[in-house]
């Protein structure tokens, strides 16, 4: 988290290049677990609930509580690490909305965490925020990605 110390990152040429990288990274994990999530747990609505509570016409049993436990834990980390340090970027670079959309991105992403949690184990009808928050905060993600890289390469912003 040098990037912070850094008076002006824009003409410091070997932090770009890092902050260069790890937004790359940052975008091909953004873009990544939204088909991971497609072909393993679902983003419809029915693919989630089928996994969250099977289906008995099609002989699917539900997802294991030791199972949904570990894959609820994995996205805990890997999105407090992601959102920390894309946030970190975006507000050293941006200048307007830099509140606004970090509390979207923020909200959206603890909302979808808590919601799949509420749906597996109070009620299926949190699907639905899940899905929308989960949307919501890659969608977030995305354009704060995008947005860090325009800041960081156009010349007199």
């Amino acid at each position: 988290m040098k990037f912070t110390l850094i008076n002006n990152i824009k003409k410091d040429k070997v932090m770009k290049l890092i902050l260069t990288g790890f937004l790359s990274f940052i975008l091909l994990y953004i873009i990544s677990d939204i088909f991971v999530k497609y072909f393993g747990f679902g983003i419809s609505v029915d693919a989630i609930k089928i996994t969250l509570v099977g289906s008995e016409a099609e002989f699917i049993d539900p997802i294991t509580k030791a199972s949904f436990l570990e894959f609820w834990h994995v996205e805990i980390f890997f999105m407090m690490m992601i959102l920390l340090t894309l946030s970190a970027i975006f507000i050293r670079l941006a200048n307007r909305s830099r509140t606004f959309m970090t509390n979207i991105l923020m909200i959206s992403a603890i909302t979808s965490l808590v919601t799949i949690a509420l749906a597996y184990f109070v009620s299926a009808i949190f699907i639905y925020i899940y899905v929308i928050t989960f949307f919501i905060w890659h969608l977030s993600a995305v354009y704060m990605i995008l947005y860090s890289f325009w800041k960081l390469y156009a010349k007199g912003v």
